[in-house]
Order: structure tokens, then C-alpha cells, then sequence
């Protein structure tokens, strides 16, 4: 049985998310020759390459890329125990909200691995549409708000990611509408004001192509019982999707490509008390290891070259 060197791994993993393991040597306060001895003593308890060569740099090869999730999600449970045993005593009231596409899937997550580390700690949650998400952690009302868009205004926070957006059609259910040429498309969607119509509008009116709104829902599931019965076409990213509904092929159907969308963690303050600031590094975490399972192409980062 092999056992990982928790201090190799991590050299390993901020390496290649720093694109340069010279750079993560001189984070880590360590010379490059260390760290490429690190990186030679994990090939050898994986017993196969994890690095190739790939132009002037370096990529990850398959048993890398496996590798790499893996040291994450044992880096991050270590720092997990490392800080639920320095914040064993905290307590006080979080107040969080997230957008419905995390609802189901990730506010269990988040909640239940916060409450094991910090059970003295209360968290109220609520799950609502962007804006109102936005409205609230301005106005103090929320201390934290996993929201679309980015910062505007100088506000407090961290981007967490970008996702390509996606039109979202059933699972296996087909849609009438079929050709460009046809009656306009049927477009579920939120009332406006909301980006995800905003972006599926404006990218068909630049296509050329007709559409409709075929229709409205107040909720993200109503859209979604839409969507699975065929009833015409929404917009999302790829995170968070129901069984019964599928993200459609790039120019599946003939719709024109959408653009990325940012995904920020919004901070009532710019200093956060100690058990936020926790919640906080623990939902973007929680985000980032969603996004590896589902490899929606928000991380392109892992088969760039790296340079030593």
C-alpha cells in the first residue's frame, strides 16, 4: 500500500496551478532542484510518468491528471482537519446565499462539511435569483453570496471561476424545432431582468435566428420540468443539471456558440470574521472540486505546459 508525502503533493498541485513549478518552489520556500526531486519521488510511488514534454514545457500526462484530483482532495481534507482542530471554539451566525443552480447540489456539500469542522456555528441559508442575492450582501443582509457576474463597483470577494454558458434541451424528450430555417425557437427563461436570457437573446439576434419565448417561471425547476418535456430550449452552465435535462452539443440544432460567464463569491466586507472567512474558503473550495468532476471546461489550465 502507498502512502502519499502530503508535502510532495502539494508541491505537485500548486505547481501546475501556478503553470510553473519554479514559481510554486519559490512559494513553497523551497529551491527548484527540491521540488524536482519531489516531483521524481511521486513518479515513482505512481509508478508511471505524471509530467511530459510538451513543446518548451511541460504537461500533465493521463495518470497526472488522476493524480492531480486526487492530491487535491487530500490536500484539502488535511487543511479541512488542520483548521477544524485551530477552530474547535468558534462560534456566531453566518448568513449565506447561493444562486438555485447549487441549491440541491452543493449547499448540502458545503453545509455538512462546515457543520462537522465547526458545529458551533449556525449558518442561515438562502437559495434565490442573482439579483436578489446581490441586493442582500450589499446591503449587509447576507455576509456571503455565491453569485453570477463579477464584482461591479470595487465590491468585496474573490472570482471563483469562469463556465462556458450551454443551451440546455431534454434528456430524452425531442424538440419540435429542429432547423434555423423554422418557426422561431422556443426559449425558456426567467423574467428579465436575468443574464442567462440576456446572453441566449442577444447570441440569437446575432445569429439571425427567430425565437420566442415559449415560457416563463419564476423557479429554476419549473424550467427545468420545461426543458425535460421538450418544451423548448434554456441556457445555463453545465453545473448542477438535473438527469432529466442535457447540456446540447457546441452547434447542436444550429444555435450559435454563448460566451463564459463569471461565478464570484461576494463578501459583505472586505474583512470577514473568523467563521465566514472559513465558510468562505470552504464554498469556493467545494465549487472548484465540482467543477473538476464534471470537467466543464472551466479549468483548461491542467493540459497547458507547465514550465520547471
Amino acid at each position: 500500500m502507498r502512502t502519499f508525502d502530503l508535502d510532495v503533493l502539494r508541491s505537485f498541485a500548486l505547481g501546475v496551478e501556478l503553470g510553473s513549478f519554479a514559481k510554486a518552489a519559490d512559494r513553497l520556500g523551497r529551491s527548484t532542484s527540491a521540488v524536482s526531486a519531489q516531483l521524481r519521488k511521486l513518479e515513482e510511488q505512481v509508478g508511471a510518468p505524471v509530467l511530459r514534454k510538451a513543446g518548451r514545457g511541460l504537461a500533465l500526462t493521463d495518470a497526472g491528471e488522476t493524480m492531480l484530483a486526487y492530491a487535491r482532495r487530500l490536500l484539502d481534507l488535511n487543511d479541512e482537519a488542520a483548521a477544524a482542530v485551530r477552530g474547535v471554539d468558534l462560534e456566531g451566525w453566518i448568513r449565506l446565499g447561493l444562486q438555485e443552480d447549487f441549491g440541491e447540489t452543493l449547499l448540502p456539500a458545503v453545509l455538512g462539511r462546515f457543520a462537522r469542522a465547526h458545529p458551533k456555528v449556525k449558518i442561515e441559508a438562502r437559495v434565490a435569483r442573482n439579483a436578489d442575492l446581490l441586493e442582500r450582501v450589499s446591503a449587509g443582509r447576507l455576509d456571503l453570496a455565491l453569485a453570477w457576474g463579477g464584482r461591479d463597483g470595487g465590491g468585496h470577494g474573490e472570482t471563483v471561476t469562469e463556465l462556458p454558458l450551454r443551451w440546455i434541451g431534454p434528456a430524452d424528450e425531442e424538440l419540435a424545432w429542429t432547423e434555423p430555417q423554422s418557426a422561431p425557437l422556443p426559449l425558456l427563461a426567467f423574467e428579465a431582468p436575468c443574464l442567462f436570457r440576456t446572453a441566449a437573446t442577444a447570441a440569437l439576434d446575432r445569429a439571425g435566428i427567430p425565437w420566442r419565448v415559449a415560457f416563463t417561471s419564476p423557479n429554476l425547476s419549473g424550467l427545468w420540468a420545461a426543458a425535460a418535456a421538450g418544451l423548448g430550449v434554456s441556457i445555463r452552465t453545465p453545473l448542477g443539471l438535473p438527469p432529466r435535462v442535457r447540456a446540447l452539443a457546441p452547434r447542436e440544432l444550429g444555435l450559435p456558440p454563448l460566451p463564459r460567464l463569471t461565478l464570484a463569491l461576494h463578501q459583505a466586507t472586505a474583512d470577514l470574521a473568523p467563521p465566514a472567512a472559513r465558510l468562505a474558503t470552504i464554498v469556493v473550495q467545494t465549487v472548484r472540486e465540482a467543477i473538476a468532476g464534471k470537467d466543464p471546461g472551466a479549468q483548461p489550465t491542467t493540459r497547458t505546459a507547465l514550465a520547471l
